[in-house]
């Protein structure tokens, strides 16, 4: 609707102008037909002396004319540029307010769906089966559990592997060992999510790393949770190894960024991104620069706004706001859509100057959320 009414300005300005040419062009013609007869009049003498006075109140006519189309045009050129000026601008608060909502509930619903991968990890380290793995050096046992872990597997889809590591940091067990072979036997001392899950003071903590690759996983990126395993499953219980979670990053945060709400013709020309605390992007509509690019975005220190780069380009961004006991790790929901052509025939007026920032009510960003690349994270 905004845009409608911006698209009208512009015709209306083009069809004053197109009037007042018109009229200047009819009145042009007036005073040169009424100073044909003047002289002619002239020429007659005193014959043609009362068609002198008719030439000249054509003349008078076409003056009075000329400086009345001369007044209209004066008052309205700065009213016509104003009025685009402004509705360029209501466009961009509105588009940037909008897509500012968009960006909320992107990063809303990852933050929701990284707090369920956060409860997974605790509890799934309190099973009995992964206890045991780790508590008895026994093949059967460690047989026992990797089936169980493929149970959890077949139920909860979004994992594309759960891994138990021992006190050392080899792995013994793996939900998906036929899938993924190469898990069992390997090193994980040295990960950042292994020596942060080993060091938690309680099994109300939780480790979580870094959207990364993992090799041993296909090559895909994923985002790594890890929990303490401790002696008899008990909240404080002595650590005796960690079970580290794989949450199929690439196919679910893509599956988030695919699902903004947008029409078929804003989605030929908008980028929906998640981005890290680093403006690094881990996840892309367009699916260019993932995990490659950093994006620059001007946040200002807000946790939530919108701007425009080059008067055409709005950019809206909201930084992750946690949800229940999770804190985010700082990820920002980024929109960014490029104006649409005006339609053929028709002048939406001039491209609006960078608007400035459109703020929206949002809690500061918390002080008490991740810092360095992998961090404990606390519960409450």
């Amino acid at each position: 609707m905004p845009e409608r009414i911006l698209g009208l300005a512009g015709e209306i300005s083009k069809l004053v102008s197109a009037r007042v040419d018109d009229i200047q062009r009819i009145t042009m013609t007036s005073r040169i037909l009424a100073l044909n007869a003047s002289i002619e009049a002239a020429r007659a003498g005193q014959a043609g002396a009362g068609f002198a006075v008719v030439a000249e109140q054509v003349k008078s006519v076409s003056d009075r004319v000329t400086a009345i189309v001369d007044e209209l045009q004066d008052k309205l050129d700065p009213r016509i540029r104003e009025l685009n000026t402004l509705g360029a601008a209501l466009i961009a608060r509105l588009r940037g307010a909008r897509l500012t909502d968009l960006a909320l509930n992107m990063i809303e619903i990852i933050d929701r769906n990284l707090y369920e991968r956060s409860c997974d990890v605790r509890w799934w380290a309190t099973d009995s089966a992964v206890v045991d793995c780790v508590a008895r050096d026994d093949s059967s046992v460690a047989e026992h559990c990797a089936k169980r872990l493929g149970v959890i597997l077949d139920a909860y889809t979004v994992y594309l592997d759960l891994w138990v590591a021992d006190a050392d940091g080899r792995v013994v067990a793996n939900g998906r060992p036929g899938r993924f072979p190469q898990a069992v036997g390997r090193s994980v001392a040295n990960t950042p999510w292994f020596r942060q899950a080993m060091g938690s003071r309680d099994g109300t903590e939780f480790a979580v790393a870094d959207i990364d690759v993992q090799p041993v996983l296909g090559g895909r990126s994923v985002a790594t949770y890890a929990a303490a395993i401790r002696e008899g499953g008990e909240t404080s219980g002595r650590v005796i190894g960690v079970l580290g979670i794989f949450f199929d990053w690439q196919a679910q945060s893509q599956t988030v960024v695919d699902g903004v709400r947008l029409s078929d013709e804003e989605r030929q020309n908008t980028r929906c991104l998640i981005v890290d605390r680093d403006f690094r992007v881990i996840a892309a509509s367009d699916r260019r620069g993932v995990l490659e690019e950093k994006y620059p975005l001007r946040t200002d220190g807000t946790s939530m706004g919108s701007y425009s780069p080059d008067g055409r380009t709005v950019v809206s961004f909201a930084l992750t706001p946690g949800y229940e006991t999770y804190r985010g790790l700082g990820w920002f929901g980024v929109v960014e859509q490029q104006a649409s052509a005006p339609a053929r025939g028709r002048e939406a007026g001039p491209p609006a100057r960078e608007s400035g920032r459109v703020q929206r009510p949002a809690a500061a960003p918390n002080p008490s959320a991740p810092k360095p690349v992998h961090e404990l994270v606390h519960s409450g």
